[in-house]
């Protein structure tokens, strides 16, 4: 007997084609849905594809059909977005909505699109719970379309039960950005030190995308309007982060830190670079879902990542394969600033 019918929708993406994994494990009849219609080599027969572009009038609602019990969106990025499955709610039985820890502002209005000004990023209470306030929805930013998605989408809670996920850090396999590179090239090119600003000290919280997984595994079960975070047990600072994964790759590197901003040419500078934590609370998962880690420590994920991010660059250029570390404006990988940077030290 299955639980009902599930519709990913953005089936294919780094948390898509966990979250079909885990709601075909738990007894679901899933439609992955995603604009090539294509299958992940990980999902057996029973998981029926069709393509769809979100962007099409009237494409989503005929994928859709007679309707489904759970619809799980993980690329709704706006308001619009949000109008549009609100528009289909005769349809859905309840919906699962990925957002963005980046939604948070501390309480003087700074926010991860103040962060690039000087004293400009936030400074957020630790843990940060769901009740903290969040930015003003616009159309402005990532953060703020995400705000205006949220906002559609909970307004509707009457018509639409929804819970929306505010993921963190995402990382795993098949991330189009993934931050674990910094350390994972240079591991592979033989680069014998890492230069890591802000004393190594970073904190940027990371979610696994099986943990995101379970996430959305519980709350199609138990169907409502909330508002939860997503990240793992563990939040390690930047310096542990590359103390692992050089343990999960066998090599061995000098790690040389220093306190302050990144240096010229942003030397030190990683994806996880931060003067102040942002570490969310996950308690509010565990109380209304009954939340478990699925992946407990981040050690224990990496060797995945490493696999898929070598597989990667072996064929591709960086820039070519993760255009979400391209739109850093940073070359990541730029030796010769580095080298610069330690003959003036």
């Amino acid at each position: 007997m299955t639980k009902g019918n599930a519709f990913v929708l953005g089936a294919t993406g780094q948390i898509g084609r966990a979250a079909v994994r885990a709601l075909v494990a738990d007894g679901w009849e899933v439609t992955a849905a995603s604009r090539r219609g294509v299958r992940d080599e990980g999902w057996g027969p029973e998981v029926r594809t069709v393509r769809v572009d979100r962007g099409e009038e009237g494409a989503l609602a005929a994928a859709l059909g007679a309707g489904t019990d759970v619809l799980v969106d993980v690329v709704a990025f706006d308001a619009g977005h949000g109008r549009q499955l609100t528009g289909l709610a005769d349809r859905i039985g309840s919906a699962v909505v990925i957002s963005s820890g980046a939604v948070y502002e501390d309480e003087q209005g700074r926010n991860f699109d103040t962060q690039d000004e000087p004293g400009g990023f936030p400074v957020f209470p630790l843990p940060i719970p769901e009740t903290w306030r969040t930015v003003t929805p616009s159309d402005f930013s990532y953060g703020t379309r995400k705000a205006a998605l949220e906002q559609e989408l909970l307004g509707a809670g009457d018509r639409l039960p929804t819970t929306v996920l505010r993921a963190a850090a995402v990382h795993g396999p098949y991330s189009p950005g993934p931050r674990e590179l910094w350390f994972v090239k240079r591991a592979l090119d033989g680069r014998p030190v890492r230069i890591l600003a802000e004393g190594g000290r970073s904190v940027f919280h990371p979610a696994h995308v099986d943990n995101l997984a379970e996430l959305i595994r519980l709350a199609a079960s138990k169907p409502g309007t909330r508002v939860l975070n997503g990240a793992d047990p563990q939040a390690p600072t930047v310096a542990e982060i590359g103390a692992a994964i050089d343990a999960a790759m066998g090599v061995r590197s000098e790690t040389i830190l220093f306190d302050g901003p990144p240096g010229k040419d942003w030397v030190g500078y990683t994806p996880w670079t931060t003067p102040h934590p942002m570490v969310v609370d996950m308690s509010a998962a565990e109380r209304e879902l009954g939340y478990r880690p699925v992946v407990a420590t981040y050690a224990e994920s990496l060797p995945a990542t490493i696999e898929f991010l070598a597989e990667t660059v072996a064929r591709r250029d960086w820039r070519e394969a993760f255009p979400g570390l391209v739109k850093y404006g940073v070359d990541f990988f730029d030796y010769a600033a580095e080298d610069a940077w330690l003959a003036a030290r």
